[in-house]
């Protein structure tokens, strides 16, 4: 029996694929279609697979002949594509036509939409933030707009992403969307004209504290990516950065060449930055070096990575790692180190197929173990030993633990976890890492628990009270309306305060409706720094754009903290690597 599933699980693959060839081509199959070659007139192919067709075709004849309702053969041979690549690993899928295209659309720098960032709350999906220069900023798209309708479609129990695929399209059509604004008398209809929109990967660089600056490489890995990091870090550097803190924070990857210019910028000409290898014994290693950039190493640099850290994210971190060239600070990656490969199948649908393994440049695997488990642990949980957590509002980090001064501590050793499962491998300097368990930091950070029921409830209820507070429509605080956006501006302290009297203005937004927000004064008032947070997000989110809402989080967000106060290990650290490179 062990024998015959094994046969099964080859002659599967080619099986499925011939089948989705077979649906895209004729529409609607039937069985006559799969039909096996009559194996007296010859076959070539061996006994093993001619078994599997065998079996196949007969249980698709019992279907077809004896199924009670009407059979959707493209459907059925869709799903049996899924089903055999999901035996393979996490990452090999198949696509739609529709889905294929969107998944080559998210590698290209721009598509055709309005230019908003959208989420879900708990009545509707409203606008969270407007893009400058897009064409939902020159439509007067708002913060805070609760999305209705588009184009006359009711929209109110849509997911973002309903809304999201409603309002792309071709470039220079109109959408038009229903929209209900606080403060407003009436319902507006705005129609807006599509066009490109800009998705750079580096949204966020400036120079954080004097000398220190900060890159938020958090976009993916873009066609444009090492272009972009490439000015962001000449920026910096004619402000006087003398060090660099590179956030890769919940990026999950992207385009391999990219990754491999990227790490390039923070390394010596001509080092390997990564190697590939298939999943066959005969497989060529292939190994990628850095050969465009004499790549800066005259600056102490410090690289935040967390749970969703992936991919080629992991492959800038683990070369920048293995040579000693900077500190990995915040949580272990997520741990994607395969290679996947587009295969377009006939009439537009395709597939993504695992084809190879990443390896940093001193021959640590990436790739998490996926063997045992269920999905919904590799992709969410992460770590078997975590307890689920309910939806939470996106945060950069936030630990929370007291920073330590660690101007007088050793040069840190990796220390992993969860326990590595590869074996030990000795990098620049002398210091062992371990495999097969993503990148595993150097100096641990916990993020901040921003997924705790009541937290999560003070950032529903936080959103709902600023869009009034944006609006003008708090009592005694019509100081804080915003009238327009004023893009590109640095928040500063003085800027929309959440002093007391805005703290006391939302406890009693939230006394008014306990039952809606599930929220008490009382679970406010213990923990109201928090609360401050995210209302000040929020405010300076309406006033200034997502990014400079984004910088008030940073401001304190204690893993950014603990990775500033790393740079003297970061120096340390190079010093060490120079002076034994070897180990």
């Amino acid at each position: 029996m062990a024998e015959r599933r094994r046969e099964i699980g080859f002659g599967w693959v080619a099986l499925a694929l011939v089948l989705a060839a077979g649906a895209v081509t004729g529409g609607l199959l039937t069985r006559r279609a799969w039909r096996v070659p009559d194996v007296s007139q010859g076959s070539s192919l061996p006994e093993g697979e001619r078994e599997i067709e065998r079996d196949y075709d007969e249980a698709l004849a019992a279907v077809g002949d004896n199924y009670a309702d009407e059979i959707d053969y493209e459907k059925a041979s869709q799903a049996a594509i899924q089903g055999m690549l999901s035996t393979l690993d996490p990452h090999s899928t198949f696509f739609t036509k529709a889905d294929f295209d969107r998944l080559k659309q998210d590698h290209e720098a721009e598509f055709y939409g309005i230019g908003v960032t959208i989420l879900r709350h708990r009545d509707a999906v409203y606008v969270q933030s407007v893009v400058a220069d897009t064409p939902a900023d020159k439509a007067g798209l708002r913060y805070g707009d609760k999305i209705v309708e588009v184009d006359g479609r009711d929209a109110r129990d849509w997911s973002g992403e309903q809304v999201s695929k409603a309002v792309r399209g071709e470039r220079g059509e109109p959408v038009t969307i229903k929209v209900e604004r606080a403060g407003a008398q009436a319902p507006l209809y705005i129609q807006i004209i599509r066009d490109a929109v800009p998705q750079p990967t580096i949204r966020t660089s400036y120079l954080i504290r004097p000398g220190t600056g900060y890159v938020a490489l958090t976009g993916g890995f873009g066609s444009e990516t090492s272009d972009e990091l490439e000015h962001a870090l000449d920026s910096l550097k004619r402000q006087g950065m003398t060090q660099l803190v590179l956030d890769l924070r919940n990026n999950p990857g992207g385009l391999l060449p990219q990754a491999i210019k990227v790490a390039g910028q923070f390394l010596p000409r001509g080092v390997p930055v990564v190697s590939v290898k298939g999943r066959t014994e005969n497989a060529q290693t292939l190994v990628y070096k850095n050969t465009e950039f004499d790549g800066s190493t005259d600056f102490p640099l410090v690289v935040l990575v967390n749970r969703n850290t992936a991919s080629a994210s992991e492959i800038v971190a683990g070369a920048i790692q293995d040579y000693g060239r900077g500190l990995i600070v915040g949580e272990t990656s997520f741990g994607k180190g395969l290679v996947q490969h587009l295969f377009t199948l006939p009439y537009g649908d395709g597939l993504t197929l695992t084809t190879q393994k990443y390896f940093t440049p001193y021959g640590r695997s990436i790739q998490r173990d996926y063997s045992g488990g269920s999905l919904y642990d590799y992709y969410v949980r992460h770590d078997p030993s975590d307890e689920p957590a309910p939806s939470a509002p996106h945060s950069p980090s936030l630990p929370g633990q007291p920073n330590v001064n660690t101007a007088s501590q050793p040069t840190p050793q990796p220390t992993p976890s969860p326990a590595p499962t590869g074996p030990a491998v000795r990098t620049a300097g002398g210091r062992v890492f371990y495999g097969g368990g993503g990148i595993t930091p150097d100096i641990e950070a916990k993020p901040l628990d921003v997924a705790s029921p009541a937290r999560v409830r003070i950032f529903e209820a936080a959103f709902h009270f600023t869009r009034e507070l944006a609006a003008g429509q708090v009592q005694g605080l019509e100081n804080y309306r915003v009238e327009k956006v004023s893009y590109g501006q640095h928040p500063r302290a003085t800027d929309f305060p959440v002093t007391d009297r805005v703290l006391e203005a939302f406890r009693d937004f939230v006394r008014k409706d306990e039952e809606t927000f599930g929220l008490t004064p009382a679970q406010i008032d213990s923990d109201a720094d928090y609360a401050r947070l995210r209302i000040r997000e929020e405010i300076v989110t309406a006033a200034y754009g997502s990014e400079a809402g984004l910088r008030t989080v940073l401001e304190g967000d204690p893993q950014l903290l603990r990775a500033l106060d790393s740079f003297p290990d970061a120096r340390r650290l190079a010093e060490m690597v120079r002076a034994n490179p070897t180990g």
